[in-house]
């Protein structure tokens, strides 16, 4: 009691009392920094959301024309059970994928019925569970390939962007109009730097204003980077300037993102093998045990305590994993 007395009064009391106050000082300088962040995302998005609404309906009667007459009897399915299709039409051609809805619902279905056939040759795993295996499968995996493919194309855009502009820049120090100057880029640079500028200069060509046309582009390719480059040029048509300095030195801070990327890949990617090692493990020992000894391990998916168990532990092996994903993903 006399210790309590002494603690409480002494200069740990002092020290106890400003921990709670630094801790709050803490917390609302990260929510500020997030908040910083999300309000200068939110200024691009509203810009950018300005340059859309010009050309949503286009966009949709285009979509729809295109999907017309193909996969007929699963198009008409993907109409039926996806609510939003535009979104799922736009994540495909985030990934480089000239697929209509009908196919897509085709693929998703054939996984989802692979799924089921593995699940129910197990030997071990009962009916409903097949049919959920099939359910996750189906729209899952397919999800996540869209998903891996979107993020490769978006590496692969990021490596030869600024390689590019500095094309524009010689081009327009050359005596260039800037049309002519991505029409050349996108010749030279490889894919899909060179297929989405491409697209610009065809738009381009074809009557439509260079702005809304690079609205697009940055909507299809969800890159900051790129929205950088559309904000420069609108900027620059709007009230003049030199655009050669402009796009130089636009180059060299994306190429300053570039590298810092890569430091923050290469610092994280310890911890990124680590949580990789570990959540892998339980599901190799699992497997590893049912091979040399299936007996000793077939009463834990057979018993309902056992399936209780199986299920705590998905259930935390996911939750840890996220908890890592979330420590070693940075925002630029």
């Amino acid at each position: 009691m006399q210790a309590l007395t002494t603690l409480l009064n002494g200069p740990e009391a002092a020290m106890l009392s400003i921990l709670p106050i630094g801790i709050i000082l803490l917390l609302v300088a990260l929510f500020a920094g997030s908040g910083a962040r999300r309000q200068a995302a939110r200024r691009i998005e509203r810009v950018q959301q300005n340059h859309q609404k010009k050309q949503a309906t286009q966009e949709q009667v285009l979509s729809a024309r295109r999907d017309t007459g193909k996969n007929g009897a699963f198009e008409g399915l993907a109409k039926r059970i996806i609510p939003n299709q535009e979104v799922l039409r736009v994540r495909l051609a985030r990934a480089g994928l000239e697929l209509n809805l009908g196919t897509y619902v085709m693929i998703c279905l054939i996984v989802a019925a692979l799924g089921f056939v593995v699940a129910r040759l197990s030997g071990f795993i009962p009916l409903p569970v097949a049919i959920l295996v099939a359910f996750m499968a189906g729209l899952g995996l397919p999800h996540y390939i869209v998903g891996a493919m979107f993020k490769r194309r978006q590496m692969m855009f990021i490596q030869f962007f600024p390689e590019a502009i500095d094309l524009m820049v010689r081009g327009v120090r050359a005596g260039l109009p800037i049309t002519e100057a991505i029409r050349a880029a996108g010749n030279e640079i490889p894919d899909p730097v060179g297929i989405e500028l491409r697209r610009v200069t065809d738009g381009v060509r074809l009557g439509r204003k260079m702005d809304e046309v690079l609205w697009e582009s940055s909507r299809r390719l969800d890159l900051q980077e790129f929205k950088f480059f559309t904000i420069a040029l609108s900027i620059q048509a709007e009230t003049g300037g030199n655009l050669a300095e402009t796009l130089n030195n636009l180059a060299e801070v994306l190429r300053g993102r570039r590298q810092i990327k890569r430091k923050i890949k290469a610092l994280s990617s310890e911890a990124k093998a680590s949580a990789y090692i570990i959540g892998s493990l339980p599901f190799i020992m699992t497997g590893l045990i049912y091979l040399v000894n299936s007996g000793y391990i077939v009463g834990l998916f057979t018993d309902m305590r056992g399936k209780i168990m199986i299920g705590f532990g998905l259930l935390m092996i996911f939750g840890g994993a996220a908890v890592m994903r979330k420590m070693v993903k940075f925002e630029l």
